[in-house]
């Protein structure tokens, strides 16, 4: 790799070269499927930093990628002899209670958040994996277990500071650059780089959720039975079910419901129970709990440095069909650590038209993620294989719609279409506006 002189590099963070100190802990993200070397690494610690490195990369003919939490498991923000700009070390979160807002760095992930809002009683849709990073996950839509009750953390979004591809600061929001904040609120990392997001929060403390484990053979009748129920949760509640594995260790495979609900115990009570009580469960784990606790407990399960190749799609209802090829793909899936996740649209989220934001998703229903997890790079073609043969045997059952945060690094064109929908060429005007040279091409990517 040519060595880049950084003498004109000069910023508040560090500058990272890859013989330098802490380049392969700076270049490592989520997903240790990615391993890719950047010429250049900005650890920022400023707004100016970031506009010093765009403004050296253009000088030096880079390409830029852009690392904000490091979660997204298409691993984009790493670029091999690129310039990588990494807001790790930018993770302030400041919460005003009086103006229920919460506004958080680019670098700062949804435990950040959640601790932080959570001492004010206070909360925001966030990440179902509490070390998602914020930018990342909020620039392309950003589901959770708030979502009936709140809408997306993109629906949630008051303001960005953005530092654009020439360097400029603006601070965007629904009077100021209008057609820049519709086109952030689901468009991904096309349009620039978030320093920092401004959300509106929510009077949320204590939830009630968790965890009702059956064994895999009664997954069939199972979710058939949560198809059905599901239809009648009020907003408050919201229940996502899966095809996993025992945490134990002991590699049984299980059917689960993921419950939660952020309304009072005795509304809780009432709404769950029907998931409760259904057939022999051999788990049920549902009780109070802070919201930042709830946020929490899948993460055991997506342990940073893991292997990741993820697929999903949208059903707008859970036919039998999909029912029964998940259960019977799950048959031989090769890894302890894989899932099949169905996601509940409902609520709110559904509530927003198809184009009010970038994000295109509003219609009642789920979506079905495949997220295979393994550690050993031997059994890498086994699993993506089994990944790519199952999304196959469910695609002829689902819709082409597809979430953005959720695309592989090697989806095509097509896919990245089906992620913004009907909001494609207007996302592709603002994209001429704001970014004609596609200078933030290392995403899935809106061609100016």
């Amino acid at each position: 790799m040519t060595s880049i002189d950084t003498a004109q590099l000069q910023v508040a963070g560090s500058v990272i070269t890859p013989d330098g100190s802490g380049y392969d802990e700076a270049r490592a993200i989520y997903n240790g499927l990615i391993d890719r070397r950047p010429a250049l690494i900005v650890r920022a610690q400023t707004t100016d930093d970031v506009v010093a490195a765009l403004d050296f990369a253009r000088t030096a003919g880079l390409e830029v990628s852009v690392r904000g939490g490091g979660h997204n498991v298409a691993g984009r923000a790493v670029a091999d002899g690129g310039l990588m700009i990494s807001l790790a070390d930018m993770r302030q979160v400041t919460v005003d209670p009086e103006r229920a807002t919460a506004t958080a760095q680019g670098g700062a992930t949804w435990a950040d958040l959640n601790i932080a809002a959570g001492e004010h009683g206070l909360a925001v849709t966030g990440g179902l994996i509490s070390a998602t990073g914020i930018a990342g996950y909020t620039l392309g839509g950003g589901l959770g277990w708030l979502m009936s009750k709140y809408g997306l953390a993109a629906d949630n979004l008051e303001s960005v500071e953005l530092v654009t591809a020439t360097g400029e600061v603006l601070l965007v929001d629904e009077t100021s650059h209008p057609d820049l904040f519709w086109a952030l609120r689901g468009g991904g990392g096309n349009f620039g780089v978030a320093t920092s997001l401004t959300f509106r929060v929510h009077p949320v403390a204590q939830i009630t959720g968790g965890l009702i484990a059956h064994p895999l053979d009664a997954a069939p009748d199972l979710l058939r039975f949560y198809r059905d129920a599901a239809a009648d949760l009020p907003d408050d509640a919201s229940v996502f079910a899966g095809l996993v594995h025992a945490p134990d260790g002991s590699g049984a495979k299980l059917a689960v419901l993921v419950a939660f609900h952020v309304g009072d115990a005795d509304a809780a009570e009432r709404d769950l129970a029907p998931f409760k009580s259904w057939g022999s469960p051999a788990v049920v784990d549902v009780g109070p709990m802070p919201y930042a606790v709830m946020n929490t407990i899948l993460d055991a399960a997506y342990p940073a440095g893991s292997l990741n190749y993820w697929l999903s799609s949208f059903a707008g209802e859970l036919s039998d069909a999909v029912i029964d090829t998940a259960v019977e793909q799950y048959a031989s899936v090769p890894s302890p650590m894989t899932a099949i996740l169905f996601e509940h649209f409902h609520g709110a989220v559904t509530r927003i038209g198809a184009t009010d934001t970038a994000v295109p998703h509003r219609e009642p229903g789920w979506n079905v993620l495949i997220p295979s997890v393994w550690t050993d790079p031997s059994t890498t073609n086994a699993n993506v294989d089994w990944t790519r043969g199952t999304f196959s045997a469910l695609r002829p059952h689902m819709q082409t719609r597809r979430w953005l945060n959720y695309l592989g690094d090697d989806q095509a064109d097509d896919a990245i279409r089906n992620a913004y929908g009907p909001n494609y060429d207007r996302l592709r005007e603002v994209k001429r506006t704001y970014d004609p040279d596609n200078v933030f091409h290392l995403n899935h990517n809106i061609a100016p």
